[in-house]
């Protein structure tokens, strides 16, 4: 059994990626192994995480993958480790617009039956803090709320008077964090600015959190409510299990070449994991700097990152977007989502890009957010079709056309619409999926990668 804890608010800004990036840096410096892990679709908060920990930074989303497939997932990540933190989203019983608890932290520590901590910004109260806490520790009985870290704390008497509120409510205060500018954490139009793109300050930040946290948070406290959690009840997931077929023995193994460096930091750890499972060699290139693809390269798997910030860069590197183009007009597989999919267009904020796809792109004031429910159009080198999935799209861009002659997804929730381009082997969408919830995806890309 791996000890545990969720990191849980009332509400978005109140400090949860402080406080869960403070505590597994701090455990992390005491020697503990720290497995860490971070409820919903976010990909910038992991990338703290791992850098606190040493660890991959690993997502977990009962939306996308199924509440069945959280507790799975959770053991595949924490194996081996001696403390898990999962930091939360929104407020602790937000979720899933419509859909009750799904995808909402509180449904996550319920499938985990792990313990909360409730970070509370006690910037603009004193006694009403109590009634707070009384609300969310008494809203489900099913969520245990373990105890409370008092955040942005004004003064020695500000934290006084909180902890005399709470002092009857049944819920221990675990510790108090002053206001503190320093270890802010930059953000611009879709969050929290990656670790990759600013690694030596990213260092620092997390560096002064876990001060901070030490030095207003009882770890031993903090600890022993950790390990007071019950077994989950699951069976680790593993890479290989899910997608009905066993990894590849015949021939060599096909080079699928991933798309890496500060513009492309949005990845899910599984998503190699299942590449190499299903037969691949996976192999990292960065399009901000390396001019040709890696050698042998017989697939190229595109994620999301924040190429509209690199739009210059990208295109001043011609080499390496001429490979790209030729590549896919080869009919080699290329998989795209969201920064994929404008890297793969002829231009992006009138900058030229690959120009795989007759489309272009540009950054937009409207920010694209919320998850899909999807259905692959018609064949393509990642999916069949009729192959049902949920993803999530995530962007302040635009590209015109929306979709190609051939959609790469319809989605069928919140809004009827087609979306995306499959051209060729080339399958290239908005739309973020977490290929766990669907292993046979990343099996039926390798498949075509050795097929070339």
């Amino acid at each position: 059994m791996v000890a545990r804890i969720v990191v849980a608010a009332p509400s978005s800004g109140s400090g949860k990626t402080t406080v869960a990036t403070g505590l597994m840096a701090a455990f992390t410096e005491r020697g503990l192994a720290v497995s860490p892990h971070k409820v919903g679709p976010d990909y910038i908060d992991p990338g703290y995480h791992a850098l606190a920990t040493g660890r991959p930074g690993r997502n977990l989303d009962a939306y996308m993958c199924g509440p069945d497939l959280v507790g799975p997932l959770f053991e595949h990540g924490a194996a081996g480790c001696d403390l898990a933190i999962v930091e939360g989203v929104m407020g602790l019983y937000d979720g899933a617009a419509g859909q009750g608890e799904l995808a909402s932290t509180a449904q996550i520590a319920k499938l985990l039956r792990a313990p909360v901590v409730l970070v509370v910004d006690g910037s603009s109260q004193s006694r009403s803090v109590a009634a707070l806490v009384h609300g969310f520790a008494s809203w489900d009985p099913e969520v245990r709320i373990g105890g409370v870290i008092l955040n942005k704390v004004g003064s020695d008497r500000h934290e006084e008077l909180l902890r005399e509120a709470l002092d009857g409510s049944g819920v221990p205060v675990l510790g108090a964090l002053r206001r503190a500018k320093q270890v802010r954490t930059p953000s611009r139009h879709l969050g929290l600015v990656p670790v990759a793109e600013r690694r030596a300050e990213a260092v620092e930040a997390v560096a002064a959190l876990a001060e901070q946290v030490r030095g207003g948070v009882d770890l031993e406290a903090v600890l022993a409510l950790a390990r007071g959690a019950g077994t989950t009840g699951a069976v680790a997931w593993e890479p290989g299990a899910g997608a009905g077929q066993g990894k590849r023995t015949e021939g060599a193994q096909p080079v699928v070449a991933v798309a890496a460096g500060p513009a492309f930091t949005f990845s899910y750890a599984e998503h190699a994991e299942l590449l190499s499972a299903a037969g691949a060699t996976v192999v990292p290139f960065d399009p901000l700097h390396d001019e040709q693809l890696p050698d042998g390269t017989s697939g190229l798997v595109i994620g999301g990152g924040f190429p509209e910030v690199y739009a210059p860069e990208l295109s001043a590197n011609e080499p390496l977007r001429k490979a790209v183009a030729a590549l896919a007009a080869a009919g080699t597989p290329v998989a795209a989502e969201c920064a994929g999919l404008l890297y793969l267009a002829r231009s992006l904020d009138g900058q030229p890009m690959c120009g795989v796809l007759d489309a272009e792109a540009r950054m937009s004031e409207k920010l694209t957010l919320g998850y899909r429910e999807a259905v692959a159009v018609g064949d393509s080198a990642l999916a069949a079709a009729g192959t049902r999935l949920r993803g999530h799209e995530f962007h302040r861009t635009v590209i015109e056309p929306g979709a190609g002659a051939a959609p790469a997804w319809g989605f069928t929730h919140p809004q009827r619409r087609v979306e995306g381009f499959v051209q060729g082997n080339v399958h290239a969408s908005y739309l973020h999926t977490h290929w766990a919830s669907a292993p046979e995806m990343a099996y039926r890309f390798v498949e075509r990668c050795a097929q070339r």
